[in-house]
């Protein structure tokens, strides 16, 4: 990193905050300016935000807020409204899910023809959780049927939870048929991962819960103490899960679920900082993507990539949910709608560079290489089109008349909280 670096990150998150309110509703978002404004300042260009993709400061910090969102995507989940209401996120992750993954896998060893075959099921894997955040708009409009938005933010909040253990799983494979490792020494670190992971999570997420619920009882802690819970509880969990062996992600995730549901009649007290901090370290995390993973590594980008990417935002996606969607009543319209919706972020990011760190897989160049350019055809695509087509989407769904309204659409749904709605 240069001198200059801490400086050009603060202006830029100063530049874009400026004009946040002009940026709502239109077809440039935050996180396209985020992802320009690093490939700008990075070796592309201006070259004065620069670090090795591996280096720990980088992965530190996709790690870091990778925790916190996985932490609060999940708290943000009521389980007992998703048990009332669980027909599209059943759909969409019981069967869309692994049908991503596999088509994924598939268009990978047409298109990518040198990949192993669980080198390709591992891009798939990784290409395939959905980051809501990218298409804000999509998930905050007013207009749209309630049982669609909340469909897609509950697929979003937890299927990249889902993809942690199969990450881990399918990497282990990956190196026991390079001969990277031995199949019984990858059993073990698989079975570490995720069961530490989630015993983590559950001790961290039913402690801080049980602190919030006895302390508040009792009149100990204040609102303003409250809202750092949920960050020091995500810490926690990564913090036990860690040093054991197991997964931080995991344990963020199963000890937000937890922690959600304990302490659920404090949520808007709680969301705030959590999710200040998030938006936060999401905002830094995408220009150093650009800085240091996207910009330079598009110089290494051919046709094959290119139609990797092309076909892992479109058909991998939308022909999974159109099957996943078949016999639940959905019209065409929403089954285009919630099929074209599913941008690929954060995680996605996260999980390359986990790759690029810690695997030594044959052709892991390439895996990495389409993942960074998938991202950025992502946020650029998604972030377009969220708000002109929802407010298509909406205002075909306000056509019909209030009595007549597509019964699957209109159907009552209960709401989950959105990233960016604590409090409100």
């Amino acid at each position: 990193m240069s001198e200059w670096t801490l400086a050009i990150v603060a202006v830029a998150l100063l530049a874009v905050a400026a004009v946040s309110r002009r940026l709502s509703g239109s077809w440039v978002t935050p996180t396209m300016l985020f992802v320009a404004a690093g490939v700008v300042a990075g070796p592309r260009v201006l070259d004065e935000v620069r670090a090795a993709p591996s280096s720990s400061v980088i992965r530190g910090l996709a790690e870091a807020t990778l925790t916190v969102l996985l932490f609060a995507d999940a708290s943000r989940i009521r389980l007992d409204a998703l048990r009332r209401d669980y027909v599209l996120p059943a759909r969409l992750l019981g069967i869309g899910l692994p049908l991503t993954i596999a088509a994924g896998a598939v268009a990978a060893k047409l298109v990518l023809p040198q990949l192993s075959v669980m080198e390709a099921v591992l891009l798939a894997i990784v290409l395939a959780p959905t980051d809501a955040a990218l298409g804000q708009a999509v998930v905050t409009e007013p207009r749209l049927p309630l049982r669609i938005r909340q469909g897609l933010n509950v697929e979003s909040g937890l299927n990249d939870g889902i993809c942690v253990p199969l990450l881990f799983i399918v990497l282990a494979t990956v190196e026991v048929d390079a001969d990277a490792t031995t199949s019984s020494h990858a059993a073990t670190i698989v079975l570490e991962e995720i069961g530490y992971g989630i015993a983590g999570g559950l001790a961290a997420g039913v402690l801080a819960a049980a602190v919030v619920v006895f302390c508040r009882r009792r009149g100990l802690m204040s609102d303003a103490s409250l809202p750092i819970v949920p960050v020091v509880a995500a810490g926690l969990a990564y913090g036990i899960a860690s040093p054991l062996g197991g997964s931080g992600f995991i344990a963020a995730f199963v000890g937000g679920l937890c922690f959600g549901t304990l302490a659920r009649d404090h949520a808007n007290l709680l969301g705030g900082f959590n999710e200040q901090l998030g938006d936060l370290l999401n905002s830094v995390t995408f220009l150093a993507f650009g800085a240091v993973l996207l910009g330079p590594s598009l110089g290494g980008v051919d046709w094959r990539v290119v139609v990797y990417a092309v076909a892992s935002l479109t058909v991998v996606r939308m022909v999974p949910v159109a099957l996943a969607l078949l016999g639940s009543g959905a019209r065409r319209e929403t089954v285009a709608f919630v099929g074209w919706f599913g941008p690929r972020g954060l995680a996605s990011i996260v999980f390359a560079v986990i790759i690029l760190e810690e695997a030594q897989l044959p052709h892991q160049a390439t895996m990495v290489l389409t993942t960074y350019f998938t991202v950025g055809v992502s946020v650029l695509v998604h972030g377009m089109t969220a708000a002109p087509l929802t407010r298509r989407y909406a205002r075909w769904y306000e056509a019909h008349p209030r009595d007549a309204r597509p019964p699957m659409e209109a159907a009552p749904a209960v709401e989950h909280r959105t990233r960016g709605t604590a409090g409100k």
